[in-house]
């Protein structure tokens, strides 16, 4: 596995109480490069989460203590907005989306790769670092957030408000496992009467106008019973 260099300023918090797992854990994500707390169950992980705010979160969500789900309702209720990467043995879609919907940012399932992991805290940790830009390229397109216009090869590409104010969510939260309840409260406000079909008729519409082939997306992905993922390539 390659070295990484520029990550040495970054802090990952790994909250895993699986004592093998965690001395795993630490062992690739210092290697990679980052500077490493680890917490070994959930209320230790939370005074650490609070004490030292670091750049990113590892949580398992089966904890003595406090268990994950709480450790990350918590965090939020703190209004810390670091990324947080949910471990959970459990394949139930209720138990994903009960953690997406605490705060959470994405999921891995056990066992998982190493690599994976590693590849999508990168990605985090770089959006991250890239927050509150005007303007967002992904594929052939440039989205300017401010002027609400979506260029492809400097051609005007037409969208609805509710597609804009959609595109604008992806793109913002891009790498973020989204729950059709985030995407309807956020695009079309807590006090609407849409549903998740609204959501995803309109997420279909999307796709239409910036997919290459909107029948195996590139940008817009479908997570099975749970919602959507933005990527930008």
């Amino acid at each position: 596995m390659p070295r990484v260099t520029d990550n040495a300023m970054e802090t990952v918090l790994i909250i895993e109480d699986d004592a093998t797992m965690l001395r795993g854990l630490k062992d690739n994500f210092g290697y990679a490069g980052y500077n490493v707390l680890a917490a070994a169950d959930g209320e230790t992980g939370l005074n650490t989460a609070l004490d030292a705010k670091p750049d990113l979160i590892i949580l398992d969500i089966m904890l003595p203590e406090i268990n994950g789900y709480e450790v990350c309702r918590l965090i939020r209720k703190e209004k810390l907005d670091m990324p947080i990467i949910m471990l959970t043995a459990k394949g139930e879609e209720s138990d994903i989306i009960l953690g997406l919907n605490l705060g959470a940012d994405d999921y891995v399932t056990k066992p998982f790769s190493i690599k994976e992991l590693l590849a999508r805290a990168a990605a985090f940790l770089r959006r991250r670092r890239q927050e509150e830009q005007d303007a967002y390229t992904f594929g052939d397109f440039v989205y300017d957030v401010p002027a609400r216009k979506l260029m492809r090869k400097k051609r005007e590409i037409e969208l609805s408000p509710k597609e804009y104010k959609l595109l604008e969510l992806f793109v913002k939260r891009q790498g973020k496992a989204l729950t059709r309840d985030e995407i309807l409260n956020t695009v079309w406000g807590y006090n609407s009467f849409a549903g998740h079909r609204s959501v995803d008729r309109f997420v279909t519409t999307l796709r239409g106008k910036i997919e290459p082939d909107s029948h195996n997306p590139t940008f817009i992905h479908t997570l099975r019973e749970i919602g959507y993922k933005f990527e930008p390539c």
